[in-house]
């Protein structure tokens, strides 16, 4: 990750200065089972707390197609392997001062395989939960974490297309 200021003239004409964040593109996965999801709950420095959200991250470079991140990361933090991965869109995290793109994918046909956490993930745990379950979750404000609520918006949109809901 780098960190920069940019001074940088507006279009009407004003200079200030923009802070970036520069980061490696990631992915978000939605492990889809029957009725059920998979969840993982990991410690988060930045907000000092535990936070419930879906299999997610980076590879940490640029040279990684997004599917290969997104399978890394499952098996990773989840221990599954995907039969299927569809790419349900780009979500830029936060374009107000980032640039870092996940991309969200539908992993389904799960098959169990070893878990391979990296060495921040040594607390993460897994849940398997009811979809109708995980909703009264984000109800409840229990799932704070954007990005899952955002890779759920471009699930349930592509769902409600596919299903003719």
């Amino acid at each position: 990750m780098t960190v920069r200021e940019d001074e940088i003239e507006r279009d009407n004409g004003t200079r200030g200065i923009y802070g970036v964040v520069e980061k490696p593109d990631s992915a978000i996965i939605i492990p889809v089972e029957g009725d059920s999801i998979y969840l993982v709950e990991q410690f988060r420095y930045p907000i000092r707390a535990k936070a419930l959200e879906f299999p997610q991250g980076s590879l940490e470079r640029n040279d990684v197609a997004p599917e290969h991140i997104a399978r890394e990361e499952l098996l990773g933090e989840t221990g599954l392997v995907a039969g299927s991965l569809e790419l349900l869109g780009p979500i830029h995290i936060a374009c107000g001062y980032a640039n870092q793109t996940t991309y969200a994918f539908a992993a389904t046909q799960l098959k169990q395989a070893e878990r391979k956490p990296d060495a921040e993930e040594h607390d993460l745990t897994v849940r398997r939960v009811k979809i109708a379950e995980f909703e009264q979750l984000i109800r409840n404000s229990e799932i704070k974490d954007a990005q899952t609520m955002a890779a759920w918006a471009l699930y349930r949109v592509r769902k409600s297309t596919v299903d003719g809901e």
